[in-house]
């Protein structure tokens, strides 16, 4: 049963959160300032003297490595004590088996998908700031001060930050986060970024964009990638041009795997003159060898159930380098052995 939001305003809050952890468009940068200000005055600091606005988290990772005179990170006034105040208080309050109760209904939902966008904006920006590997720790030192914005949407829907009034301990970071990216708090100068202005993710909130970038910034700083899987930013325009033989001659497996999946692997068999491995009253299992790579199976099976116009439409279903037959592999796609599967209907 699905909690009505109106009646739970833990759901509604939750719901709301969502919804900020993938806001895109410009930064309502008033909100955000006033919100900096909010929360530097709740750690018991006094107001930053200038707030620097940068397009990207890229752009302020360079902008804070400029700065001059805006003293020590505050980070830990502003997010890291306040945050754990509360959690801390919640805890006592709820009890173990309450809070995890609450964490499943309110911050684990948003977790691993904005965790994973989190993780792949930190690695483009330190494969496009260091100009060397012996760079990269500097600058993700200036990555460990950033306070994530919209990003912190987990944890501030758990902590129950955000019902709209700019109120406790966590208003400060709650307005900023419903108004902007990610900021650096220094003691006299903060540096706050805009929001995406696109941002592509496919059923599993992967990043997913198949005709550009994923994820863009107001400044051009933008992320491609292929469900999830980071790809170059002209691998995508070649997808469209793509034979067997390229197939074939890329020497990244990941992104081997990624063009036969656009390419089609029933286009990619019948192409390349493929030979099936096995067939049984399931289906058929096909093997793909690669090179310097573990092949690819997959199973053909035809849909029992007819289309509208009489068809039966295929399906290829993929399946580890281990399966040995189709039965095997069908069963494997519903977790069961290939003894234990016996449908009564097929569909």
């Amino acid at each position: 049963m699905v909690a009505d939001p109106v009646a739970d305003p833990v759901a509604a809050g939750a719901e709301r959160w969502r919804r900020t952890a993938a806001e895109t468009g410009r930064a309502d940068r008033a909100a955000a300032e006033k919100g900096v200000r909010l929360a530097y005055r709740a750690a018991g600091l006094a107001e930053p003297e200038r707030i620097v606005w940068a397009g990207s988290p890229r752009a302020a990772v360079a902008a804070v490595r400029e700065l001059e005179g805006a003293g020590r990170s505050v980070r830990r006034e502003v997010r890291t004590l306040p945050w754990a105040a509360e959690r801390e208080r919640l805890h006592a309050r709820l009890g173990p088996a309450g809070w995890a109760e609450h964490w499943a209904r309110t911050g684990a939902p948003l977790w691993g998908t904005t965790r994973a966008l989190v993780e792949r904006i930190r690695t483009g920006v330190v494969e496009e700031s260091a100009g060397s590997p012996a760079e990269e720790p500097a600058v993700r030192l200036v990555l460990l001060d950033a306070v994530l914005g919209q990003h912190d949407a987990p944890w501030l829907a758990a902590l129950g930050a955000g019902g709209g009034a700019e109120a406790g301990p966590l208003g400060g970071l709650a307005a900023v986060a419903r108004a902007a990216g990610w900021w650096w708090p220094y003691e006299r100068v903060v540096v706050v970024t805009e929001r995406p202005l696109e941002l592509h993710r496919d059923e599993a909130g992967r990043l997913d964009r198949g005709d550009g970038p994923a994820l863009v910034f107001p400044d051009g700083f933008a992320l491609h990638a292929w469900k999830g899987m980071p790809v170059p930013a002209d691998f995508l325009t070649s997808l469209g041009t793509l034979t067997p033989e390229r197939i074939r001659a890329e020497e990244n497996a990941e992104l081997r795997r990624v063009m036969l999946e656009h390419y089609g692997y029933d286009r990619y068999l019948a192409e390349s003159g493929a030979r099936p491995v096995h067939r049984d009253s399931t289906g058929v299992l096909w093997r793909i060898d690669l090179e310097n790579d573990e092949p690819v199976l997959t199973v053909e099976v035809v849909n029992s159930t007819p289309e509208p116009d009489g068809s039966h439409r295929t399906y290829w279903l993929r399946v580890p380098p281990s399966v040995r037959t189709a039965r095997e592999g069908v069963a494997w796609t519903f977790g069961l052995e290939a003894d234990g599967y016996e449908p009564v209907v097929q569909t």
